[in-house]
């Protein structure tokens, strides 16, 4: 995998974001020239940033694009660029903001995806883009685990907005053959990451607060370490079988956020009491990847299990405190 990366010209967007960070890293080290797509700062003018999870690779990378992925202005500096390779996983994640803000949350997930096809279709040069979809188009799952072919209940705005993207991206696919992949993960997890339960309950067990969990706790998710996440990135922006799919990626273990919260707790030695509350928004009840397909087309497998993710993600917070 390191020499099919080696001198190729790849563009990251959403790269000072969580996975974004792993993902621009691990492309670094495979000795790929990275450039990176990075939120502009409102405040002091577009063109200005402050680097946050990359910040300390910023003298490996060859371009630092800013700007609002949203904006057609976005599609003209990522030809200018002239990537090879396209990882777009810029977006406004964060299911609760999407309650409030809608729009800002379409304009973001949709149109700048948007914005990164019509690059792809404007530059022959772009021999890829893997466009980032989410385990939450499928919404209220029905049964057991959920394959690529599961139908899609987006339950939030966010789910919608990611709904819209993931099948744009399959139309200009089949309308404009453009070389597109299109990679869905499960909730992952790991360093870096902020606003999710696992690293929340983390934050809370090492000061021996209180961890609250939404509801009764027995919703679940496939959780999935960054790591392992990475691994089906890099295998998205290089197998040529990937081009007009549509894969999911997860471990094939349904946890329970009690589950979580407990083995926080255990693992961290804290001492913070586990309490309930009302049930989040929009709550789905279970999300259960059935990775097979990729399994099958790359030979992929989870190798990070919750409990040593967890232990993992534990050791960096305190590595990071000390």
């Amino acid at each position: 995998m390191k020499s099919y990366y080696k001198g190729k010209r790849v563009l990251v967007t959403g790269a000072d974001g969580f996975m974004g960070s792993h993902l621009t890293e691990r492309l670094l080290a495979a000795g790929a020239k990275v450039s990176v797509f990075v939120r502009g700062n409102s405040t002091t003018g577009t063109t200005q940033y402050a680097l946050k999870n990359i910040k300390h690779l910023e003298g490996d990378i060859e371009d630092i694009l800013t700007g609002n992925i949203a904006s057609l202005d976005a599609k003209d500096l990522v030809i200018k660029n002239r990537p090879e390779i396209i990882f777009h996983l810029a977006a406004d994640a964060y299911v609760p903001n999407s309650f409030d803000h809608p729009i800002e949350v379409m304009e973001t997930n949709l149109i700048g995806t948007l914005n990164m096809l019509h690059a792809v279709k404007e530059d022959k040069r772009i021999k890829r883009i893997v466009c980032t979809s989410s385990s939450e188009i499928y919404g209220m799952t029905i049964g057991g685990s959920i394959d690529e072919d599961h139908l899609l209940y987006p339950s939030s705005p966010y789910a919608a907005s990611k709904v819209a993207a993931d099948k744009y991206c399959y139309s200009y696919w089949n309308t404009y053959k453009l070389p597109v992949a299109v990679i869905r993960p499960f909730n992952t997890y790991g360093p870096r990451h902020t606003y999710d339960v696992i690293p929340k309950f983390i934050e809370l067990a090492l000061k021996n607060k209180p961890l609250t969990v939404h509801g009764t706790g027995r919703q679940s998710r496939d959780f999935t370490y960054v790591d392992d996440m990475v691994d089906a990135f890099m295998i998205m922006g290089k197998d040529k079988k990937a081009i007009g799919c549509s894969v999911n990626f997860g471990t094939g273990e349904a946890i329970t956020v009690n589950y979580v919260a407990k083995a926080i707790k255990k693992i961290s030695g804290s001492k913070s009491e586990i309490i309930h509350t009302k049930d989040r928004t929009a709550q789905v009840p279970k999300l259960l990847c059935n990775y097979s397909l990729a399994k099958k087309l790359f030979g992929w497998e989870p190798k990070v299990f919750i409990d040593e993710g967890i232990r993992r993600n534990i050791e960096w917070v305190k590595n990071e405190k000390a």
